[in-house]
């Protein structure tokens, strides 16, 4: 069994948050159809912040969920857009994290 390197469980982990943004939108668009109990908006907003602001932006659009909503059409695209940053930060900063 080979051990699991740093990059690889982040990148796990992302795609994970992704899937998981990504279904959110799906099921509260279908609950949302048949009038039944809604998923939270801050629980979407959430786990958009914490890493699946792709798959919600994605779900979002796909699933036309939210999107007449002036916090989702502006909020989600703004979490990525710290999300890239950050990460870009990250990066290119001063540090060596190419060794990881």
């Amino acid at each position: 069994m080979t051990q699991l390197s740093v990059l690889n469980l982040l990148l796990i982990y992302f795609a994970a948050a992704n899937l998981l943004g990504f279904l959110l939108m799906g099921i509260d668009k279908l609950k949302a159809r048949k009038r039944g109990f809604r998923i939270p908006e801050a629980t979407l907003f959430l786990v958009a912040l914490a890493g699946g602001s792709v798959g919600s932006l994605l779900g979002m659009y796909l699933f036309r969920h939210k999107t007449r909503h002036r916090k989702f059409t502006i909020g989600m695209p703004i979490i990525l857009a710290l999300q890239l940053a950050i990460l870009l930060f990250l990066y290119f900063g001063p540090w060596d994290i190419h060794t990881i």
